[in-house]
């Protein structure tokens, strides 16, 4: 029996701290350059990042040496182009972005993009069909109003740094010969 040893392995799942999601734009909703985005002006968009393997960039205001984090799904549904994104805890940019998400300071998403089919109404509205994304910012003020995120994950209870440390208890007892 001293040759058969029982091996319990912990497991932990990552803390879910930083995970903002959100809509970036909302279909119908005339914004401040009096434009609306149609149902469907996403969907090629999202189809050719997909192939690549790529999402648009996470950037803070706009700002293209301010990446916040990255984006880990994004699709349209109903409502419109609703985003979840993951923020860089560990940099400074990442961190404050999500502080102040999580007080309320930075509450709105931007979309970045190119115009590539479109149409004027009667009102003078320009009618976006097809976008091709660019970049997705969190931002204070966003164009469209209701472009807004929705929930901010925050670790209140300092599950992080036990997750963290039980981790590299379990990676040092792992690796013990």
């Amino acid at each position: 029996m001293s040759d058969n040893r029982l091996y319990h392995e912990a497991r932990f799942a990552p803390t879910d701290e930083g995970i903002i999601e959100g809509y970036a734009a909302i279909f119908g909703e005339r914004n401040a350059h009096n434009e609306i985005v149609q149902r469907g002006a996403f969907r090629r968009t999202l189809a050719e990042h997909k192939a690549r393997g790529i999402a648009p960039p996470l950037l803070l205001h706009h700002d293209r040496s301010k990446v916040g984090g990255v984006w880990v799904e994004m699709r349209e549904d109903e409502r419109g182009l609703f985003v979840r994104g993951q923020l860089a805890l560990k940099t400074a940019d990442g961190a404050a972005a999500h502080e102040l998400a999580r007080m309320g300071g930075l509450t709105g998403v931007s979309i970045g993009f190119r115009e590539r089919g479109s149409r004027v109404d009667a009102a003078g509205v320009l009618l976006l069909t097809d976008i091709d994304l660019v970049e997705v910012s969190l931002v204070a003020l966003p164009s469209a109003d209701s472009a807004r995120i929705q929930s901010v994950r925050a670790d209140t209870r300092g599950n992080a740094a036990f997750t963290s440390a039980a981790l590299a208890a379990a990676s040092f007892i792992r690796n013990l010969k």
